[in-house]
């Protein structure tokens, strides 16, 4: 084949990490060979689970979700306990208490120092989150949590210093109908940031405490890659067994994305003839053992699965700073 030719493909699907392989003429591709052992599906058993804007009145909401509000769910002052991430058509991520339902922050509120501007009918409308028995999600960072003493001498859940509240009108887990409210209600956003309005992208940049900086699907859950994959020339390592463990990411639009170079984004044809993202020319997956934004079970699994960079490198040390 032409030189050209030859540097043409190496722009396309060349893989800056890697340095061991020769290119190739054709797209053809090979399905790798390895025991499950190798595909991090071996401990079944264990913690990583592989199986199988509204109208607004004075600005504080009042007027919604009254004491006799035959919607209003119970238990709206119970603990939050374990914090978690609910992945959100219109939103992203948001934060919610262990039942799944959203939690808010009010912009006449203050973080710094934080303080409560919510009493009265306000907090019947917007149940304040006790701050007793709260854990953070695993995409949020534990130093993120806290609490303020409210003038009732009660002590409230805050979230990098926002006071957190329910609201009356969310009667499932998943509702954010109290975002926009007022123009001063807004979900949180797992760093304590308001929820940002928009739709999903294909594939965005997750700021994970503990590994920094990584790429998520469109449902926000980690994208790992394989070091049995093969980058160049293309290889799947990845096959049988180990594909009920680890999911391929199907394509992405690249005009659905957020925070990636789209030179990075690509589509690789599977030995099956299914569709898979690539990023950088790898392969990626999600984890079973996965279950919100933020987890990153899979991290370091057997040694060969790592999380993805917004440059695409894998992730193989913490964050730091």
């Amino acid at each position: 084949m032409t030189a050209a030719a030859v540097l043409a493909l190496t722009t396309a699907c060349g893989s800056a990490d890697r340095t061991d392989a020769a290119p190739v003429a054709n797209d053809k591709v090979r399905a790798g060979s390895g025991s499950s052992a190798d595909y991090g599906s071996g401990d079944t058993g264990g913690d990583y689970g592989a199986d199988k804007g509204q109208a607004g009145g004075d600005g504080y909401g009042n007027g919604y979700g009254s004491t006799d509000d035959s919607n209003r769910p119970a238990a709206q002052g119970a603990p939050a306990r374990a914090l978690a991430l609910r992945q959100s058509p219109e939103l992203g991520p948001v934060v919610t208490d262990s039942k799944g339902m959203a939690l808010y922050r009010f912009d006449k509120d203050t973080a710094k120092p934080p303080n409560s501007a919510c009493s009265g009918a306000c907090a019947t409308t917007w149940p304040p989150v006790p701050a007793d028995d709260a854990t953070a999600a695993s995409g949020m960072a534990a130093s993120a949590l806290g609490s303020v003493t409210r003038p009732d001498g009660t002590q409230q859940l805050t979230i990098s210093g926002w006071p957190a509240y329910r609201y009356a009108k969310d009667t499932a887990p998943g509702d954010t109908k109290g975002h926009g409210v007022g123009g001063t209600w807004n979900a949180f956003a797992p760093d304590g940031k308001k929820a940002t309005a928009g739709p999903a992208a294909d594939v965005s940049v997750f700021d994970q405490p503990r590994l920094g900086k990584l790429l998520v699907d469109k449902d926000g859950r980690t994208v790992y890659r394989f070091n049995k994959d093969s980058a160049w020339p293309m290889k799947f390592g990845c096959n049988g067994a180990c594909l009920d463990t680890w999911k391929p990411v199907g394509p992405a639009d690249k005009s659905k994305l957020e925070g990636v170079p789209e030179k990075l984004i690509s589509t690789v044809t599977r030995p099956d003839g299914t569709k898979q993202l690539a990023v950088d020319c790898w392969p990626v997956y999600t984890f079973s053992g996965d279950k919100q934004p933020g987890d990153v079970n899979g991290q370091g699994k057997t040694g060969t699965w790592f999380a993805v960079s917004p440059e695409g490198k894998k992730i193989t040390s913490p964050a730091t700073g």
